[in-house]
């Protein structure tokens, strides 16, 4: 139930609804599902540079919870990209109000997502 908003080099804005389903026997929404959104923005955003990134690492805080028909907005940001490692924020939100915090750690691993482009003149 994710839509993609927005991608650019190292940035990411994806959006979903809390479902009947998502929500846990607090009746708030799950954490993992908050936490698979976080994580889906943090992918696209370290995938943006058609290098193939995957996560070596990702820590969340819930600050508050999200509830049955929110709308959330993840949106990744890269903060460090060196060499084969990159370091990615998430905030998650709702209106206004911040309900999540992510980090994500990402390696590079060998290959592209999109073939090369030879751009010389000849």
């Amino acid at each position: 139930g994710m839509s993609i908003v927005d991608i650019g080099p190292g940035r990411a804005t994806l959006t979903m609804t809390v479902q009947p389903h998502m929500v846990n026997g607090q009746r708030i929404a799950h954490g993992g599902f908050i936490f698979t959104l976080a994580d889906s923005a943090f992918a696209f955003a370290c995938n943006s540079h058609n290098e193939r990134a995957v996560a070596a690492q990702g820590t969340i805080t819930f600050i508050r919870p999200g509830k049955l028909g929110d709308v959330l907005v993840a949106t990744a940001r890269e903060i460090s990209r060196s060499g084969r490692s990159g370091i990615y924020d998430v905030q998650v939100k709702v209106g206004e109000d911040v309900i999540a915090e992510f980090r994500g750690h990402s390696r590079v691993i060998p290959g592209t997502w999109l073939p090369e482009t030879d751009t010389k003149q000849e």
